[in-house]
């Protein structure tokens, strides 16, 4: 069980999720894969699928998204 933010997010729910990668994510395969686990949304990197996720609330991922979509983290 994984504990994030008053969140439990049991492992064997994360051994079954629907694992989502961009679909610009090209052959490489150097990528991130986003999970929605209950109410939790969790991150992993494609290339070490075994270490344990990233978990964040859906109200975190949303901010993130938000932020993305409007150039918050643009480099240039």
């Amino acid at each position: 069980m994984i504990e994030v933010k008053g969140m439990q997010v049991d492992e064997a729910d994360l051994a079954g999720a629907g694992w989502r990668k961009s679909s610009r994510s090209g052959s490489a395969g150097h990528c991130v894969e986003v999970a929605v686990v209950g109410q939790a949304i969790a991150v992993r990197d494609s290339k070490n699928p075994d270490r344990e996720p990233l978990i964040f609330t859906t109200a975190e991922w949303d901010a993130f998204v938000g932020g993305a979509k409007d150039g918050e983290f643009d480099l240039s």
